[in-house]
């Protein structure tokens, strides 16, 4: 793309010697020195007067200089431009995938996607589920993931700063341990959680829980919530230890195998469905629109 040497210069004017552009550029003084002369004899321009308090920029120097940080920042774009417009000639799907963001639900809907999009393909992207990963990978959705299924709510997609697709609407069932006495039941009462610790995201991550918190803290005394702060392996191990019980959806079945996540007689339910970015590529945009029309 554009000369290394012009990387180089703008060093040098900015560190206002040789020396410490060297030692931001981690090469010698002299290769230093070298560029800059190789760099004025390309362009038939002298660049600096070299005095022996210091270098000073000619007027060619400093139109170059002006010029120069336009020059890189737009070569580097346009490589950024060259390897997005590539990811969408392969109309690759990049899918993260966790195991609270199983890749399920879209390889079930794989041949009815293939029949829209023939020239599609999925990718999966694995990732460990941390507060921080998620801030971070909802956030830069489009960079190295393009979706990540999962549950979600406008809430939700305002804080992460991303976008969501309902799918559909999926109940809000409980998960406990197979040794717990309420493992042995098909379907679950609310009455069946009196006396339980019930460990429910904290207010405000989402309307819908909230409303299922405010029915149980109205009308459900019996019930005692416990607050939880994110969802990843710990919260399910903390579970099953603790023989509490967890707010889950069936999609969840195969996250903690010591877990049976059970249905329950209420008709509490939660948005389920691809997240992306706010402004998906036409790749995502069509991948999106195929998985709409699968599951209408």
């Amino acid at each position: 793309m554009y000369n290394p040497q012009l990387e180089t210069f703008v060093q040098v004017v900015e560190a206002g010697s040789f020396n410490k552009a060297a030692e931001k550029l981690f090469i010698s003084p002299p290769a230093v020195i070298k560029q800059i002369n190789l760099l004025e004899k390309s362009l038939d321009v002298v660049l600096f007067v070299r005095t022996h308090r210091g270098l000073v920029l000619t007027e060619g120097g400093k139109s170059l200089y002006r010029d120069a940080k336009y020059i890189m920042q737009y070569c580097k774009e346009a490589v950024i431009r060259a390897q997005n417009a590539m990811k969408e000639v392969n109309h690759v799907i990049r899918i993260g995938t966790s195991p609270m963001t199983p890749a399920q639900t879209l390889i079930h809907m794989w041949y009815p996607l293939q029949k829209l999009c023939p020239d599609m393909k999925f990718q999966l992207v694995p990732f460990v589920n941390t507060p921080e990963n998620a801030r971070e990978i909802l956030k830069n959705l489009g960079q190295n993931i393009d979706v990540v299924a999962g549950i979600f709510d406008d809430t939700m997609l305002h804080f992460r700063q991303c976008a969501g697709l309902e799918l559909s609407r999926v109940p809000i069932c409980c998960a406990v341990s197979i040794n717990h006495k309420l493992a042995k039941k098909e379907k679950l009462s609310i009455q069946d959680l009196y006396g339980e610790n019930f460990m429910l995201m904290h207010r405000g991550w989402s309307n819908y829980v909230d409303m299922l918190r405010d029915d149980l803290w109205k009308n459900h005394p019996q019930v005692h919530i416990v607050d939880i702060d994110f969802y990843n392996v710990d919260v399910f191990n903390r579970c099953e230890n603790s023989n509490d019980i967890l707010m889950a959806i069936e999609n969840w079945q195969s996250v903690h195998p010591l877990l049976k996540i059970l249905p329950v007689d209420w008709k509490y339910t939660i948005p389920f469905g691809l997240l992306h970015a706010i402004h998906p590529s036409e790749s995502v945009k069509r991948f999106l629109e195929a998985a709409k029309q699968t599951m209408s």
